[in-house]
């Protein structure tokens, strides 16, 4: 983003540890106008009154469920009064459905996906919940936009994710007061994580369900 021509830009997140992340990140160029805002989009007075020409939703969509539940379905009509030209949508199609895929790789990464879910809800916390492109089209219409373009772009997880994935597993495990239960979780993971390592290391990466960007602009009168 900083590559980018801009005049100014505002990061939002609803994450304290992410925002400090991006602010070290980010600190070295940022300029007096550029902004870090630790905000909740359900919170109506978040940038209240402020329009963007671009307003970005990076993963947005299925992380919020973890801040604001419930929120998902108004997310775009929340945005739409911000963006004054042009919204991306970027995204992630649901890879933890109901039923186990059958071709491997995908279902080590379904199985992942279930595991950290398990993790988080047993640590009081929220998984993320996707929704697929097909669903952000429809709500993106129903809330004010015209969508202009979408892509999907195929997903090969590497040895980054299922490290990710499996320590996000570990820090929550630590924090379960019953800790047979934790032991036995943590030896399912460690399990876990061998196999999937041992197919990327074997095919390259592990091929599993597709990121997509859609653009939107807001429909006019």
């Amino acid at each position: 983003m900083q590559s980018l021509s801009t005049e100014r830009w505002t990061a939002v997140t609803g994450a304290e540890g992410h925002a400090l992340q991006v602010q070290a990140l980010a600190e070295a160029r940022r300029r007096p106008a550029d902004r870090i805002v630790l905000g909740n989009w359900a919170d109506p007075a978040l940038l209240a009154g402020e329009t963007y020409d671009t307003v970005l939703a990076d993963y947005l969509l299925g992380a919020i469920d973890g801040f604001a539940p419930y929120f998902q379905e108004r997310l775009f009509a929340r945005l739409r009064p911000l963006t004054a030209g042009r919204l991306y949508v970027v995204g992630i199609d649901p890879y933890v459905p109901a039923d186990p895929p059958r071709e491997r790789a995908a279902h080590i990464v379904w199985r992942i996906g279930r595991l950290r879910d398990s993790c988080l809800l047993l640590a009081g916390e929220r998984p993320y919940r996707e929704y697929p492109a097909e669903w952000v089209v429809e709500n993106l219409r129903r809330s004010g936009f015209e969508p202009v373009s979408a892509e999907r772009f195929p997903i090969r997880f590497g040895r980054r994710f299922v490290e990710a994935q499996i320590a996000m597993c570990a820090q929550r495990l630590a924090r379960l007061a019953d800790r047979a239960l934790a032991a036995a979780l943590e030896s399912h993971a460690a399990a876990l994580r061998d196999e999937a390592l041992a197919h990327v290391e074997e095919a390259g990466s592990l091929p599993c369900g597709h990121d997509y960007v859609i653009a939107a602009e807001p429909r006019r009168a």
